[in-house]
Parts: structure tokens; sequence; C-alpha cells
């Protein structure tokens, strides 16, 4: 499956990608395995002598310091890389989810407008020609001060008493205005895919969307090192029906994207660059259908440090570190198919999210049962370092 856009390897990288320090994970066609890499506009640094895994890496004290220290001569050109990875080229350098051993967790419903399209879900029982129908209903009732309710506050609680009362409450608004956020686990570890590849939708779904997130990179002490972008590709039929039913509508084969790479945090970039970051969507269909849209995370209802806190702490931890979506603002209403319907994906959908600060990563739309299976896990990854501190024991050995 070739990708259908032919785009230079410095577009997917930020915009400011000379002061960026990027590090992700290539497949090493030369070794067949994974291998840690920090990635500049013209090339890509094989960073295996530092670290066998990215949540390795991102222990490290001095982390910032010692990938700089490590770019020394590049092994692979960055647009070479990348355009093995948008023609799905299994037989080249691609890069792959540039996580590894994180538990990929979710955030959901941390935006109003979204948890509004919940609610819809919900009231349609996952039947999107009911849709149109229930938005206007739940519009009318809420109106438009739901907007500014600070969750977990007076006011909010003040606010699930009327829409009980109204016949409206929803274990969604629970979760959008209530003090508690969502988390769930969105991902087997190593199950993600990266830039380029797959991105799949179960044959039992007939109402989907991409929801383009920011995804924080977070240590095993809790503490947030870095950032990337997300897909937390969301079946809108299989969860309307049933809020127990989360598990199926988010966990499939290539349903969770990462990438293209994880930019540290240093001098030039933070937490604070984040709090205004504008991640916008672009989906293109082979049908010449277009839809855009947009991720204002300053519209995000919780900090980062709330999410990250509902995530780890003394009640749950990650002794190899966590990547977190944090929600989306975007959720698609415009009709694509038949009118009322509202948006689906099709086979063959070109989906692009991009930011400035993070770049773009491009997947291709395919059926779940049809794309690559996820074959490459735990006992794959032992076995190709173990493999690879031998090669270099015998590499040692022979000086």
């Amino acid at each position: 499956m070739n990708a259908p856009l032919n785009i230079g390897g410095a577009s997917v990288l930020p915009d400011d990608a000379a002061q960026a320090l990027l590090i992700g994970r290539v497949w090493d066609v030369e070794t067949s395995g994974p291998r840690v890499v920090a990635v500049q506009e013209e090339g890509v640094f094989d960073l295996h002598q530092l670290a066998g895994t990215v949540s390795e890496l991102l222990e490290r004290p001095d982390l910032v310091a010692d990938v700089r220290a490590a770019m020394d001569a590049a092994r692979w050109k960055t647009a070479d890389v990348v355009e093995a990875s948008l023609a799905q080229d299994p037989t080249r350098p691609h890069f792959l989810a540039p996580v590894d051993l994180q538990v990929v967790k979710a955030c959901g419903v941390t935006f109003v407008d979204s948890m509004i399209e919940r609610v819809i879900e919900e009231r349609c029982g996952g039947d999107a020609s009911r849709a149109t129908e229930m938005r206007e209903l739940v519009a009318t009732a809420l109106g438009g001060s739901i907007g500014a309710i600070r969750p977990g506050s007076p006011a909010a609680a003040e606010a699930k008493k009327v829409l009980i009362a109204e016949g409206l409450w929803s274990q969604y608004l629970e979760v959008g205005i209530g003090p508690d956020p969502e988390v769930f686990t969105k991902a087997p570890v190593l199950s993600s895919v990266g830039l380029g590849a797959g991105v799949g939708i179960p044959s039992f779904s007939a109402w989907n969307n991409p929801e383009p997130e920011l995804v924080l990179i977070v240590t095993s002490a809790g503490q947030v090192v870095g950032a990337t972008l997300g897909n937390d590709v969301n079946l809108r039929d299989v969860e309307g029906r049933s809020a127990l039913l989360l598990g199926k509508a988010k966990d499939n084969n290539a349903s969770s994207a990462l990438g293209p790479l994880i930019r540290l945090f240093d001098d030039g970039f933070s937490l604070e660059t984040l709090r205004q970051e504008e991640i916008l969507l672009r989906v293109e269909g082979q049908d010449g259908y277009s839809l855009e849209g947009r991720n204002s995370v300053a519209r995000i209802s919780r900090p980062f440090e709330e999410l990250v806190a509902a995530t780890f702490g003394k009640h749950h931890q990650y002794p190899d570190g966590f990547a977190l979506f944090t929600g989306t603002l975007f959720a698609p209403t415009q009709d694509r198919d038949e009118p009322g319907q509202g948006f689906t994906h099709h086979m063959g959908d070109v989906v692009t999210i991009r930011s400035s600060h993070l770049g773009a990563l491009i997947n291709l739309v395919g059926a779940a049962e049809e794309l690559p299976e996820w074959s490459f896990g735990l006992r794959q990854l032992f076995g190709y370092l173990q493999s690879q501190q031998h090669v270099q024991a015998v590499s040692l050995g022979g000086r």
C-alpha cells in the first residue's frame, strides 16, 4: 500500500525544527529491530549506544545534554526515512511510534464541545441517523453557559442538579464537569503505530472518526519531559451503545497512532508552550472529500497537571513511564454521505494531524482486520536487545 502523498522530510517536522530536540524510533532493516534515534532536519542519529529503549532514555537525569552529546554522526537521511515511512515500505528504515515500554493512557471528555458530542452519542444509542435531532435537543437544554464551568466546582455541582432535573444527566457530563476526569488505557505496550502506518477501523463500526490530540510523555517519576501528537481513533457507534464498550471502541488493531516524534522539553520548549498549541486536522478521501478541524489546547477544561495527577500517583505507578492522550476539542458533525448521518471514515482516507511545535502525523485509514497484524511485542523486543548486547560484546572482544 503506497501513501498517496508525496511530501519532503522537513514537512513532517516542527516549523522550528532547527531548534527542536526530537527523538523517536526507527526500524533498522540491517539488524531487524527498533533503534532509539534523535532527528534533525538533515539526519537521523542512532542512539542505541545511549539507550536500548525510549523508556530507558527518558529516565536519564541529564536527558537533554546526553541526547545532544550523542548526536555525532547521522546514520540515515531524514528525508529518506520519512519517504519510506509514508510509502509503508518495510524493506527500508522507517519511523515507528516514538514510544516503546510506556503504557499508553488517555483522558476523555476534557473539552466541553466533545463532551456534548459524547452525550449525543449516548442519547442516540450509537445510531448516527438520530444525531442531528439529539444535537438540537441537547443544545437547547444546555445553552451556552456550561462551557465556562470549572470541573469539580460548586457551579458544576449545581449544573448537575439542573441537568438531572431535566432528565439530561449523562455519565459523560459526570467526567466532563464532575470532580474526576476520565482516564483509561488506550493501547497495549508496543501496539501503537507511527508516521505513515495504517490506522485501523474494524468492520463492525459504521460511525467513527479521528481524534487529533496532544500526547504528553511522562517518566516513571511522573515528570512530563516532552510531547508528541496522537490519533485516538474513535468508534462513535460502539461507544454510543454503551460506555462499557469503551475497550471495544478504543483498542483495536492499529487504533492508536503516535508521532511523528517526541519533542523533548528544553530551554526553548516547555509545558507552558503547549498550553496554547493549535492542533490541526485534515482528512482527505479518495473520493475527493475533505474535512478540516482544529483542536485548540487552550480550551481544555482541566490543566495538564490535573490529568497527570489523575493518572499517576500513590494510587497508580508506571515504572516504564507513560504516554497520555489529553483529549480533543474536535468532534465532526459535517455530513459526508447521507444528510443527517454526520462524518464517518472511508477506507483510504489520509489523516494529517499537525501542529507548529510537534510536526505532522500522517496516516492512511484501513480496515483493522486487513492491516498488518501487531506481531512485535515484549518478547521480541527483549530478544532483539539481548542479541544486540551479544553483538556489541563480540565486537568489543575482538578489539
